[in-house]
């Protein structure tokens, strides 16, 4: 046994009794009122006390009740030798009452003594007490037989076997608390994440419907300054209001999105790739898609028509959403620009295409957004998210 198992106190949870359940903290206190009312039983059956004995009994057994209790709290506050000084006391009683002809007092008291030290106390400290409280108990039998040497090592068992108990209770308190906490900081991480995964949908409409609007605008304000028709500038006005009150209805699709209320992703695909005059195919057999793999296909798509409109306005659009076996992809290609109006491509802040790589490596899929190839005009955007 290493020599920090003599020295070590029993843990703090053990001492205090935490956990204990409040049925055998009954049963508890019911022994300990039989084992007392059994102890000053067998006191009196002697018949050793007479007038002012049953006062000198009163005295002393107040005064071991009174050390326990204070030992009690000295050990829970883990202060070695006040611990051992209080439990010295029901020792000293106890020689006194032999010395007044009461063993049945000095037994008793030496007894309880001894399992205390055993129990509550570092291992080699309640030992070496109980050594000395024990050793009291053969000096005062004069008798040194089998029986003796029996009930001395009974007692020493009956206290380790407490300490044993108490230990084995508080390492379960510890383990509980210990499984509440992590239940408490995964229930905080998954709000944390809930939290983040709405201020990203929020973020991702809120981007795509502003930017879309600041091109419309844009435009306006160009067509101001150049005194183009009025006709020209009221369409791009018009527009932007359009743009407006479809950024507010996908956020209040975003939202049903969080509540799990989403449209099929092929539908809305097709809304979309109408509403900009894009073609769209589809491949692969229709199935249910996860909440965030929806997601991020339509993320992805409103962001590549939005780049569309800002860089290439005019060009033609071609879609593609393919179910593949464990994955889904959405490929996006437009055939470059037609022409444009100088100012819109400078419009927002370039950070789409990133947020969506973001989104789409989060899922553990990817995103791969360039121009279409040499031979080739245009921009593709190709995302593949696992299903």
């Amino acid at each position: 046994m290493a020599i920090e198992n003599w020295i070590e106190w029993p843990a703090r949870e053990a001492l205090a009794k935490v956990g204990v359940p409040r049925r055998r903290q009954v049963m508890t206190w019911v022994v300990r009122v039989v084992l007392v009312g059994a102890f000053l039983w067998g006191v009196l059956r002697e018949g050793v006390f007479h007038g002012w004995g049953y006062a000198a009994l009163a005295v002393g057994f107040l005064l071991c009740a009174a050390a326990v209790r204070g030992c009690y709290l000295t050990t829970l506050a883990m202060r070695l030798w006040p611990s051992v000084a209080l439990l010295g006391v029901p020792v000293l009683v106890g020689v006194a009452a032999e010395a007044a002809g009461s063993h049945a007092a000095a037994t008793g008291l030496w007894y309880v003594s001894a399992a205390i030290a055993v129990e509550r106390l570092p291992l080699g400290a309640g030992l070496a007490f109980a050594g000395v409280a024990l050793g009291a108990y053969v000096l005062a039998l004069h008798d040194r037989s089998a029986t003796t040497a029996v009930t001395v090592v009974g007692v020493l068992l009956i206290g380790y076997s407490l300490r044993l108990d108490e230990e084995a209770r508080g390492a379960g308190f510890r383990l509980l608390a210990q499984e509440r906490a992590a239940r408490r900081a995964e229930a905080e991480s998954a709000a944390l994440a809930e939290r983040a995964r709405i201020a990203r949908e929020i973020h991702d409409v809120l981007a795509h419907s502003l930017s879309a609007q600041l091109v419309h605008l844009e435009a306006a304000r160009l067509l101001i300054e150049s005194d183009a028709d009025r006709q020209r500038i009221l369409e791009r006005v018009s527009a932007a209001r359009g743009m407006a009150r479809q950024g507010l209805a996908e956020t209040r699709q975003a939202l049903s999105a969080l509540r799990g209320e989403l449209t099929p992703v092929e539908e809305f695909l097709r809304e979309v790739a109408a509403a900009e005059g894009a073609r769209l195919e589809t491949a692969g057999e229709p199935r249910g898609l996860p909440a965030e793999a929806g997601l991020a296909v339509r993320r992805v798509a409103q962001e590549a028509l939005t780049n569309v409109r800002k860089h290439a306005p005019g060009a033609r659009v071609e879609m593609r959403f393919t179910y593949l076996e464990r994955e889904v992809e959405l490929w996006v290609k437009d055939s470059g620009a037609r022409g444009t109006v100088e100012g819109l491509a400078a419009s927002g802040a370039g950070y789409g295409l990133l947020g969506m790589r973001e989104r789409a490596e989060l899922l553990g899929g990817t995103l791969e957004a360039g121009p279409a190839g040499s031979d080739q005009e245009g921009f593709v955007v190709c995302l593949r998210v696992p299903t």
